[in-house]
């Protein structure tokens, strides 16, 4: 390893995610642990969805940014168990999200163990105006940029904003 000048976990700490640029990983919640074992920087992520496009990006990310704080060896493997959920985003990464003008998304569903039980109606979320904070709000698609958004518009200001579903 040559001259390591930070924490590796402080490193990781700092990538930003692709699809939401306002966010670190780590607010979120997609960075699950980072470690060292025999040498090698050990960095574990879980993708908000399965088949997420973005996971190839962040494991580059976190690979140049480890890699140029000197780290050397260094491993990005995918854990898939348990699943991300939207209630991993922490309280920081919830407000840059407001002030990216994207809604944070609410409590994700509770979910006993076992089958998913099959839902045939349409979800029922709401969402906050994030520029003027009106709860008269209405989803105009159940997809925004991306899969984990949603895009709704607000009644009272007419404006329109995406809202990271819960899920």
């Amino acid at each position: 390893m040559s001259a390591v000048i930070a924490d590796p976990r402080a490193v990781a700490e700092t990538v930003t995610d692709p699809e939401l640029p306002a966010l670190t990983l780590a607010d979120l919640g997609v960075l699950r642990d980072v470690r060292v074992h025999d040498g090698t920087v050990v960095v574990d992520i879980t993708p908000t969805y399965s088949g997420c496009p973005a996971m190839g990006v962040m494991r580059a990310d976190l690979l140049h940014a480890l890699h140029s704080a000197g780290f050397d060896d260094v491993e990005v493997r995918t854990v898939l168990s348990p699943a991300w959920s939207t209630d991993w985003i922490s309280d920081d990464g919830r407000r840059k999200l407001a002030e990216a003008g994207i809604a944070p998304p609410g409590p994700a569903p509770e979910r006993t163990a076992g089958p998913v039980p099959l839902q045939l109606g349409p979800p029922r979320r709401t969402a906050s105006c994030p520029l003027c904070g009106s709860a008269d709000t209405e989803q105009i698609s159940e997809f925004g940029a991306t899969a984990c958004k949603a895009l709704r518009r607000c009644r009272s200001c007419r404006e329109p904003f995406e809202h990271v579903k819960e899920i």
